[in-house]
């Protein structure tokens, strides 16, 4: 789930938009300008972006603070704009935020799945031996917005800084295709690179399985269907403040439901579009914080301190754990939803993604 709109109900503090709108950023000013301002000294940016935003403790960072001021001048959000239309502002929104990361190579394949051919994209960083360790990166976007271009800036950091290869995974989405449409892409993907690792170049023994927000979800769901049905294992979970419930109220969920890029009303629309209404919403494929994650992978979550997904990520990170599986659990405080998307723009968000590229290399050592 990347989408949402909303204002920030904080005295002092009135404004906001969705992550999908992020492509307009400062009104129409372009990409290059709009980089300049977010590399300014912090104490500038402070003063552009307002009053510090303090919620339970934590301070809102001043870089997102003044991305949430800045899209007030944006236009409608992706969950108000007709599907299509949503889906380019989405991609408008990647180009901007998440910058253009050199990266060896990138090649494309198709493979068949069970409901026609995924397209899947292989990154390969610079210096890459064969027999190296890999990811399938699932990525996000309310299971209906992202694609293998929305998601490429993460792609190509992740290749780089943690020295794996990456295969992005181009899953169908929703509302075209329900539950579990993505699931079975998910899977299919999975099983097939597994299946072809050394071919590839790949070791077989150090692949991982990771995304961001519903690729989260879908990424712990590979983990748990491994276990289950004895298909093959993850080496590692990388799980982006992920989606790792369903149809559960958390205080996290109310307390961020408006102005912070993931809103109530994008969640909202999200479910109506994944889900025909009569799912058991405890599936371990719909709800991994629902079912006992023993015998999983172990696991790398991070979270965004300003995110509605925030509690149910951490509590999937303390489920596993009590289960008896390796995780590190961390928390980026000062940040949003969707930050894994902004790697081309300021300090911050780059910095997180930093961090994470090394949890990976280390998951994988």
């Amino acid at each position: 789930m990347n989408a949402g709109t909303g204002t920030i109900g904080h005295p002092g503090v009135r404004y906001g938009r969705a992550m999908t709108g992020i492509g307009g950023v400062l009104g129409g000013v372009r990409n290059a300008t709009a980089r300049s301002i977010f590399k300014l000294p912090r104490p500038v940016l402070s003063r552009l972006a307002g009053a510090p935003v303090v919620i339970d403790g934590k301070t809102l960072d001043v870089e997102m603070q003044l991305m949430l001021r800045l899209l007030r001048l944006e236009g409608p959000p992706a969950e108000a704009l007709p599907i299509a239309k949503a889906r380019k502002q989405v991609l408008s929104s990647a180009r901007l935020a998440g910058g253009n990361h050199p990266v060896g190579a990138v090649t494309e394949r198709t493979i068949d799945g069970p409901g026609g051919p995924i397209g899947l994209r292989f990154y390969t960083p610079r210096g890459l031996i064969s027999g190296s360790p890999a990811l399938v990166y699932i990525h996000g976007g309310s299971f209906m917005h992202g694609d293998l271009d929305s998601h490429d800036p993460i792609c190509r950091i992740l290749a780089e800084k943690a020295q794996v290869r990456v295969i992005s995974v181009d899953y169908r989405r929703a509302p075209e295709w329900t539950f579990p449409a993505a699931v079975d892409d998910v899977w299919a993907a999975w099983t097939w690179v597994n299946a072809h690792a050394a071919g590839i170049g790949i070791d077989p023994t150090r692949i991982a399985v990771g995304g961001d927000s519903a690729g989260g979800n879908l990424s712990a769901g590979v983990a748990l269907r491994a276990v289950r049905d004895g298909g093959p294992a993850p080496a590692f979970q990388l799980l982006l403040y992920p989606v790792t419930q369903f149809g559960q109220p958390t205080k996290s969920r109310e307390t961020y439901a408006e102005g912070f890029f993931l809103t109530r009303v994008g969640m909202d629309l999200a479910d109506e579009s994944y889900l025909v209404g009569d799912e058991d919403l405890s599936d371990p494929r719909l709800s991994p914080l629902l079912n006992d994650p023993t015998g999983v992978a172990p696991a790398f979550v991070v979270t965004a301190g300003f995110d509605p997904l925030l509690d149910e990520g951490e509590a999937y990170a303390e489920r596993m754990r009590d289960a008896g599986v390796p995780v590190e659990y961390h928390c980026e405080e000062g940040l949003v939803h969707a930050f894994g998307n902004m790697g081309g723009l300021g300090r911050s968000a780059p910095a997180a993604i930093g961090r994470i590229a090394a949890a990976l290399q280390r998951g994988l050592s």
